[in-house]
């Protein structure tokens, strides 16, 4: 059984790790400069934490998804050679 695995290297883990991390500190500085009252930043940043939970969260289906159907595909393909 011939299975493709995709490894990432390190260093294109820690390279989304710190966009990922600077991302999210540029965005709370920017709602903590903004001259607006205190209700409008919280809210924004209610905001921003449930928009990356939803990206987290339709991420992680797709790929079970993807999963999913390949080891259905896998488990409905026919064994080479009979058996």
């Amino acid at each position: 059984m011939n299975q493709n695995v995709v490894s990432h290297s390190s260093a294109w883990v820690t390279f989304n790790y710190a966009t990922l991390i600077l991302a999210f500190f540029t965005l709370a500085a920017g709602i903590f400069f903004l001259p607006v009252d205190l209700w409008t930043k919280a809210y924004l940043g209610m905001g921003v934490v449930m928009l990356a939970q939803s990206c987290v969260s339709v991420t992680k289906t797709a790929r079970d998804k993807h999963e999913s159907d390949r080891l259905l595909t896998r488990i409905g393909r026919p064994r080479p050679n009979g058996c």
